[in-house]
């Protein structure tokens, strides 16, 4: 038993989401080692600490589990569907309409040179952006307020 971060899930929260990563044992498939649980677990801690997959701390599921498990899972919609399934409880209990009207996304720019950059360092900053996921509802926000 690994010792608890301050990025894991609690049951309750647990609870909410687990439902979305369920397997459907008709589609066959060897039995999991690893908890869903403790994937996602890795999963909140290497988007909360910003640190390398490799580099997570050992006490987790291999990185290479958890990798491949957040890339499948990106891949099947799930992150996309999560969010939307606790924006909409969140905006429930908020008293207000499942789907809002607008909104904001905002980002800071910033120069790389008082003229701006090279050409070069400049398309490798947008390779990179271009690969980065992005959680519009930050994970503590949305379930301890479900």
């Amino acid at each position: 038993m690994r010792k608890r971060y301050p990025t894991d899930l609690s049951e309750d929260e647990w609870l909410k989401i687990a439902d979305l990563f369920k397997t459907d044992p008709k589609k066959g498939g060897r039995p999991s080692k690893h908890s869903r649980k403790e994937i996602v677990d890795a999963i909140f801690y290497i988007l909360s600490a910003g640190c390398s997959w490799r580099l997570f701390p050992h006490d987790f599921t291999p990185w290479q589990t958890v990798y491949s498990s957040f890339w499948h899972w990106q891949n099947l919609g799930i992150w996309e569907e999560m969010n939307t399934m606790l924006r909409k409880q969140w905006r429930n209990k908020q008293g207000r309409n499942e789907e809002p009207t607008g909104g904001i996304v905002d980002s800071q720019s910033v120069k790389t040179t008082e003229k701006g950059g090279s050409k070069d360092m400049t398309e490798v900053k947008k390779l990179k952006g271009e690969k980065d996921t992005y959680w519009l509802i930050h994970k503590e926000f949305c379930l301890q307020l479900v």
